[in-house]
């Protein structure tokens, strides 16, 4: 697998898109994930990426999209939700992307008033229709698995059978390895996604709450889960996600810490190309 890195950890600490990538290439990174808004990215912003990574033997495996609005009770906000992921797929295309990384929202007024399983139908309808779209450009879908109460997939059960649910052979799932963690999911359960995982996040965390730290600065025990992840046997890559750096001064020493960390474990466990 690829280790790669999703670029905003720069963009975040206030560094431009350009240094931001020549960082990550130096750095040492195989690939990066690219997260932008599709709706308003200049042309000339598209362009600067596509040419510096390029330049830097940087290929873009993954355009990110939050996507709360798939699920909302009112249909003109889903379908502009819809239409704004179709952006971001044509972005991915553009970008010669493998995947879109498609975060899905939460249930409303705590499961309350409006019934779960319409907001479950509502997610799977988008999903397909974003998956068949995707499908066109050769993209995969990778969903996001987001450790919080009310989440629509908060544990691996639920991914598994939303995936089944679309029935779409590109609709898979991002594996973060945090998420995991903090949804209590074990190493073991990881096996369930056998054939239904494209993409792999990797973060810290106190084992409480999001971190995204370096690894080695939290609690994860992430051999037994990146063993697991190599057992599905499945080609993608591995990308760091440090959102909100503590110290925003220090971002180039900090992405440093965590590929360095996160390149030895790899090669321990034999799972980087």
């Amino acid at each position: 697998m690829k280790l790669g890195i999703i670029n905003s950890a720069f963009d975040q600490a206030g560094v431009d898109t350009k240094t931001g990538l020549e960082h990550i290439a130096r750095i040492g990174f195989d690939s990066v994930d690219v997260f932008t808004e599709a709706m308003t990215i200049p042309e000339e912003e598209i362009q600067l990426i596509e040419s510096t990574c390029a330049e830097n033997n940087l290929p873009i495996v993954s355009v990110v999209v939050v996507a709360a609005g798939l699920i909302d009770f009112n249909d003109p906000v889903r379908d502009f939700h819809l239409a704004r992921a179709k952006k971001f797929v044509d972005l991915a295309a553009r970008f010669k992307a493998n995947n879109l990384l498609l975060v899905l929202g939460e249930y409303i007024w705590q499961r309350e008033v409006i019934p779960p399983e319409l907001q479950w139908q509502w997610a799977v309808e988008n999903t397909r229709a974003i998956g068949d779209y995707a499908a066109e450009s050769g993209i995969e879908i990778a969903l996001e698995l987001e450790p919080f109460r009310l989440s629509l997939l908060n544990n691996v059960k639920e991914m598994v059978r939303f995936i089944d649910d679309c029935d779409r052979p590109n609709v898979k799932a991002n594996i973060d390895v945090s998420h995991l963690v903090l949804a209590d999911v074990s190493p073991a359960e990881v096996a369930s996604l056998k054939g239904k995982a494209t993409h792999v996040h990797i973060s810290d965390c106190d084992g409480k709450v999001h971190g995204d730290l370096p690894p080695g600065r939290g609690v994860v025990k992430f051999s037994p889960y990146l063993q697991a992840i190599k057992d599905l046997g499945f080609d993608g890559s591995i990308s760091l996600e440090l959102e909100y750096s503590p110290d925003p001064s220090k971002i180039v020493e900090w992405v440093e810490e965590a590929y360095r960390e996160t390149a030895r474990m790899m090669d321990e466990i034999g799972l980087r190309d």
